[in-house]
């Protein structure tokens, strides 16, 4: 689906960081856009199930017996293509943020899953003995089919299959090829457990409405019709999926998240502030300057509010006060419980303050229980001019030892008529994009029949290679891509580029972090590929590109896009893929070279970014002489009511403390 012309019509962006002239789009390599769904695990497969017969019974996955213990030992076959083993190494992280499921390099264990490249997509229900194979294939390298395959090891069996869907679907048995009833049988209600979580349109187990279809029409209808282009969606583990798997293995938390706070109903979660001024960090709804809503009740694409509360948030003003004054805004104590030091702090900002104004992430770590002072490092910083909507920031933490992240708001020289607002913080142990790309009135801007491109600025990866990420809409369809261009170390660089993996991901704006079900796609270089038999897009641009001279007057070599058309406008606008008109674009481009022979990744080394400001203020230390690590809030819990009740505390420290 290749636009007749890419220059048809040209973007004005209300961030000019994000806009490039038409002239300087370069070519751009078109990949069929398509609705993907669990069909596609049937296509992969011939037209056969994904689930594996064993000497068990499918029904009996609520047997004991077939449960596996955390961590689950792992094969990565020689035979996978290095992008499966990283989506399947991805998959392990949303496993670990979601539940209590851990994943090992195999030892000596005895029962252990061995994940091979074999012809298609499928596995067993359940835990069998010994070596348990799980296949993922040519084309089934995408992280929500990996998670499927996966929940069946884990003991799932389809959405579809409940003994109790008949409350929900209808089987056209009709419209089933030939010979293949048996993929609709029933589970045994007797035998099977749902662990008491209702029946899920939007699981990730479902199957979508064409399953084994013969032509003549959809083969499961949902009684619903609101969820008939739902069921099959290809995002990611759904909440309930997420729910029944932390039941089912009695999760009470997960491994890798930490934290997550929306401020709803005034609850605090157990954060303190305090000043050393007159600015301070207060509890509101709506701001001076703006905003005036926090981001977790923004309409999303359909128009919903996000809650049904009046939604609170964290504001700094800096209207009045002196140049230099702060304030403090710190979490509670947190343990670091990976190996992997690194962390992941996002949440949302809204900046209104002169462009002096800056917001200062920090991280205090103590080194040991006894400590209440801590140490702290400058993580990251905001500042410059307002952006006048919530945007979605994410700053790379490390610590190894007790920690609490720190925002200091700090005023700048200039008259101020707002100031920073933060909302709906998420911190996990797992590494962040290595960017974003946010679309204001995404909807307006791409609704249109003419191809829309818009460009992120120039960056470099850790090694030096230069890139621009790519976000592209098209007549029903939006989509990301990736675009190297010229830079500064190309000489020292080795071409084509080696085993670096793409991750393209529109994001889901659920406030809370473990409920996401982002779209997500990847794709990785070969360096073996034949570059004299066509343009391969990852080779030296200055080789296959085109110069092309920004609106900054930036004048470099820009080399083809590759990339996907991901969701329809359709599936755009459904859960929180929008919010407040505005949609996210976050990206990672990867140096996946040791598993080219290996089966794991090195911890990701921190990288020090760039701060305008050098940080003015006095650390005056943390705004509580102690904060003794809590009991983090069960899964179950989180799931069924997702804010724990804590008290507000507010501490007000005086400029002579």
């Amino acid at each position: 689906m290749k636009p007749d012309s890419p220059c048809d019509r040209r973007l004005d962006h209300e961030d000019e960081r994000l806009h490039f002239p038409c002239d300087e789009l370069g070519s751009f390599i078109y990949i069929q856009p398509k609705k993907w769904t669990t069909d596609d695990i049937l296509e992969i497969n011939h037209g056969k199930d994904d689930i594996m017969v064993s000497k068990f019974l499918r029904s009996s996955v609520s047997d004991v017996n077939r449960l596996w213990t955390s961590p689950i030992a792992y094969v990565l076959d020689e035979s996978l293509e290095i992008n499966a083993k990283a989506v399947i190494l991805n998959a392990f992280e949303q496993f670990r943020l979601k539940s209590c499921i851990d994943f090992k390099l195999r030892d000596s264990e005895e029962d252990y899953i061995i994940v091979k490249k074999l012809g298609g997509c499928f596995s067993y229900v359940g835990k069998v003995s010994g070596e348990q194979v799980l296949s993922i294939g040519r084309f089934c390298d995408e992280i929500s089919t990996v998670e499927h395959e996966f929940l069946h090891a884990l003991g799932f069996d389809h959405e579809h299959n409940r003994f109790d869907r008949d409350n929900f679907v209808t089987i056209d048995f009709d419209n089933i090829l030939t010979g293949l009833d048996y993929n609709f049988d029933k589970v045994n209600g007797e035998d099977y457990t749902d662990m008491g979580v209702p029946y899920d349109y939007w699981s990730v187990m479902h199957y979508g409405k064409f399953a084994f279809s013969n032509g003549n029409g959809t083969t499961i209808n949902s009684k619903d019709p609101n969820f008939e282009d739902v069921i099959g969606q290809r995002r990611d583990m759904s909440p309930s999926d997420t729910l029944e798997l932390n039941r089912r293995y009695k999760c009470n938390s997960s491994l890798a998240f930490k934290m997550y706070c929306g401020f709803s109903k005034r609850n605090m979660c157990q954060m303190k502030h305090c000043s050393n001024s007159d600015v301070e960090w207060e509890l509101v709804t709506r701001a001076e300057g703006g905003p005036y809503s926090d981001h977790t009740n923004l309409p999303t694409g359909l128009g919903h509010r996000g809650g049904r509360d009046d939604g609170y948030f964290m504001h700094a003003s800096t209207v009045s006060g002196r140049m230099g004054d702060s304030a403090l805004l710190e979490t509670q104590r947190m343990t670091t419980t990976r190996k992997c030091n690194v962390k992941c702090l996002q949440f949302y900002y809204y900046h209104s303050g002169h462009e002096s104004d800056d917001l200062n992430i920090w991280i205090r770590e103590f080194q040991s229980k006894r400590d209440s002072e801590g140490s702290r490092r400058l993580m990251g910083q905001i500042t410059g001019l307002q952006t006048f909507h919530w945007r979605l920031h994410y700053v790379t933490l490390t610590a190894t030892k007790d920690f609490q992240v720190e925002f200091e708001i700090v005023k700048g020289a200039g008259i101020s008529s707002g100031g920073f607002s933060i909302d709906d913080i998420n911190l996990s142990e797992t590494e962040c994009p290595h960017g974003v790309m946010q679309l204001n009135d995404v909807v307006k801007t791409f609704n249109t029949t003419t191809a829309q491109f818009i460009f992120g600025p120039k960056q470099y990866t850790q090694v030096g290679y230069a890139y621009r990420i790519v976000v592209a809409g098209y007549d029903e369809f939006v989509g990301m891509g990736i675009q190297l261009v010229s830079g500064k170390y190309d000489d020292q660089l080795e071409w084509p580029c080696p085993y670096r993996q793409v991750v393209l991901q529109i994001v889901d704006q659920t406030p809370d972090l473990q409920l996401h079900m982002s779209k997500e796609l990847t794709f990785t270089t070969d360096p073996n590929v034949n570059t004299s038999a066509a343009i391969v897009w990852y080779d030296d641009p200055r080789k296959t590109g085109d110069i092309i001279t920004t609106e900054k007057n930036e004048t470099f070599y820009a080399g083809p896009v590759n990339g996907f058309f991901m969701l329809s406008f359709e599936n755009l606008i459904s859960r929180d893929f929008i919010k407040g008109g505005n949609a996210m674009f976050a990206y990672r481009f990867q140096d996946i070279t040791p598993l080219v022979n290996g089966s794991k990744l090195p911890c990701n080394p921190w990288t020090p970014m760039k701060i305008t400001y050098p940080p003015r203020g006095v650390d005056y230390g943390s705004c509580s002489s102690r904060i003794l690590p809590t009991k983090q809030p069960t899964t179950d819990d989180r799931y069924l009511d997702l804010l724990a009740h804590f008290t507000l505390v507010k501490l007000v420290r005086t400029a002579a403390e």
